[in-house]
C-alpha cells in the first residue's frame, strides 16, 4: 500500500521557489506571477451588503481598484472582500499565483481562491508612475487559419 506521500509524487509536498516577475513583463492571458509591488491608491468600487429577505445566503461583496506598482511600472489590482483590507495605500505586497484578467480591453491584476496576498516590510524601490500598463487598450483579433 502507497503512503500519501508517494502517491503525491514523493516529493512530500516540496515547493517550488518563486519566480518575482516585474509589473512591466505582465502581459494578457497569462497567470501564476509573484511580484512585490507597493499599494499606491486603492478605491472601493463595489460595495454589496446584505439587504431584504432574499439575500440572506448572500455574503456581503466589496471590490476595490488598487493601483500598485514596482520600478517598472503600475497596475491596477482588483481586489475582493478580505483583499481590500490588506490594499492599504503605501503599503508593499508580495502577491502570489496572481493573474491577469481583461476588463474592458485593459489588463487588471488578480488574486482568486488559488493565490495569497502577504503585506511585506517597506519596498526600497521607487515606483515608476509613468508607465500603467493599465491604460494600454488591447483589441481581441481571430487569425484566420489560411
Amino acid at each position: 500500500m502507497a503512503t500519501e506521500q508517494q502517491k503525491q509524487g514523493g516529493a512530500g509536498g516540496a515547493k517550488r521557489k518563486p519566480v518575482f516577475t516585474k509589473v512591466d513583463q505582465l502581459k494578457p492571458g497569462t497567470s501564476g506571477h509573484t511580484l512585490t509591488a507597493k499599494v499606491l491608491t486603492s478605491e472601493t468600487v463595489l460595495h454589496k451588503g446584505r439587504t431584504g429577505a432574499a439575500a440572506v445566503h448572500l455574503h456581503p461583496t466589496t471590490i476595490a481598484e488598487c493601483l500598485i506598482g514596482d520600478e517598472t511600472g503600475t497596475i491596477l489590482f482588483t481586489a475582493r472582500n478580505e483583499q481590500v483590507d490588506l490594499m492599504k495605500p503605501g503599503t508593499t505586497v508580495t502577491l502570489r499565483n496572481a493573474k491577469i484578467d481583461m476588463f474592458k480591453g485593459s489588463m487588471r491584476l488578480a488574486v482568486d481562491k488559488w493565490g495569497r496576498i502577504e503585506v511585506t516590510g517597506p519596498a526600497n524601490f521607487t515606483v515608476k508612475e509613468d508607465n500603467n500598463l493599465s491604460l494600454i487598450e488591447y483589441e481581441l483579433v481571430n487569425v484566420a487559419d489560411e
